[in-house]
């Protein structure tokens, strides 16, 4: 006897969706079940949400809190959904994103199949030269304040399955659960964590910004990511007008700037000289500001370009250090290698994509950390920083592949650091 649901979803859509999630791996959520917990019964986990959400009768459990520090100082929550509510986010997620993608703005770039902090940064990096000001704005609290009515308005707009916008409006209002067991309800905003809140988040903001500075404002090129983003303005003050109806829009809507993260920022290089407060900007973990460069009759002169920012430099010291890699003088250099190669690989992949050579502090710790991991292990090194900087330059001779940092990145070559 065919079984027959309220609602048609493909089975393979389930599978294709715990797919992705099985390789994007993740923690666990409030029941506790992992990854490899749930692959343990696969195929009886998910008929079980396929038949649930196929019935109606899937309510989302509570959203796990977890706190986070932030680059800038203070915390971020993330709500870390179960494994199975990461399944069923994600087949919504995939069906919407087809869609939803056709009416996104190009100049959004954030939670984007085929888009890139990268792209964002070269195409601001573009627009700095050809316009004198910035408006650089932030969104405080965007995931925590978005209005359910104006999100479920827009999502109606585009998707008239109701099991979609059934689920939808369950995942919006789950409770989020603290450590401490308590549930918090929420009549407004998407937790941050969840595979189905970026295209959430990006379909509000479609409309309540991009969409509203494309119609009202076209002649006003702007860059966003998720929550930051840039305006590119030919006068000050043009740059403050757009402040204020930035400001007055993002209020009809339920969000507002952040006072400390949005300023009105001049693009001063060689051929703009004026005075201003503000002559650089952070985007995506680089900072935009004048910089010395040469032409290509190697003459010197200044440019408005990006390298990566102080603070994201000091973030990879300090996470770097947090690890305590020097300390395992039970391994050797090639387990060093092994453990620090993906993560400075990484690093080095996003942040030397543009003056690379501003890598070089990161890089030069790293070392640091290979020298004091050296005069743990070795006693004749010990105590001896200089014998063991010098121990390090041998290496590097010898093994230039070992680090991927030695070999260079972009700009710069790294191979006698040690000894400066």
């Amino acid at each position: 006897m065919t079984e027959t649901k309220p609602f048609v979803i493909s089975k393979a859509l389930i599978w294709e969706a715990y797919q992705r999630v099985k390789s994007n791996k993740g923690a666990a959520g409030i029941d506790g079940q992992t990854i490899e917990e749930f692959a343990s019964d696969e195929k009886k986990n998910l008929y079980r949400i396929w038949n649930r959400m196929s019935s109606g009768s899937y309510f989302p459990p509570a959203v796990m809190a977890v706190s986070i520090p932030k680059k800038s100082g203070g915390e971020r929550i993330l709500g870390i959904p179960t494994v199975s509510d990461r399944i069923a986010q994600t087949a919504v997620t995939m069906l919407l994103e087809p869609d939803l993608e056709s009416i996104f703005h190009d100049d959004s770039y954030g939670y984007r199949p085929g888009k890139s902090a990268h792209d964002a940064l070269a195409i601001t990096r573009k627009r700095c030269w050809q316009r004198d000001w910035v408006l650089e704005y932030d969104i405080r609290g965007l995931f925590d304040n978005i209005n359910h009515d104006l999100l479920l308005k827009a999502l109606r707009h585009h998707c008239n399955e109701r099991w979609v916008l059934l689920l939808v409006e369950r995942w919006l209002t789950a409770p989020l659960q603290g450590e401490d067991g308590l549930k918090e309800p929420r009549s407004v905003g998407t937790p941050q964590g969840g595979p189905l809140s970026p295209v959430l988040a990006n379909l509000f903001l479609h409309y309540a910004l991009d969409n509203w500075l494309a119609t009202h404002h076209p002649s006003i090129p702007f860059c966003r990511y998720a929550d930051d983003g840039i305006l590119h303005c030919c006068t000050k003050v043009q740059a403050n007008t757009m402040r204020k109806y930035l400001d007055a829009r993002l209020k009809e809507v339920g969000l507002e700037l952040h006072p400390d993260k949005t300023r009105v920022v001049y693009c001063k290089d060689s051929n703009r000289t004026r005075t201003h407060e503000h002559i650089k900007f952070d985007f995506l973990g680089f900072t935009f500001r004048p910089r010395t460069t040469t032409n290509r009759d190697g003459q010197l002169f200044s440019a408005f370009t990006p390298a990566v920012s102080r603070s994201a430099l000091t973030a990879m010291r300090r996470s770097t250090r947090c690890r305590r890699l020097h300390l395992h003088s039970e391994w050797g250099l090639e387990d060093l290698a092994r453990v620090f190669n993906p993560r400075v690989r990484g690093l080095m992949g996003y942040y030397c994509r543009f003056r690379g050579s501003e890598f070089y502090p990161v890089a030069k710790h790293v070392d640091m950390v290979i020298v004091r991991w050296a005069m743990r292990k070795y006693k004749r090194l010990r105590n001896r920083k200089s014998r063991a900087i010098a121990w390090l330059e041998r290496v590097k001779r010898k093994q230039p592949a070992m680090f991927v940092h030695w070999c260079g990145c972009g700009e710069f070559n790294v191979g006698a650091m040690g000894a400066q």
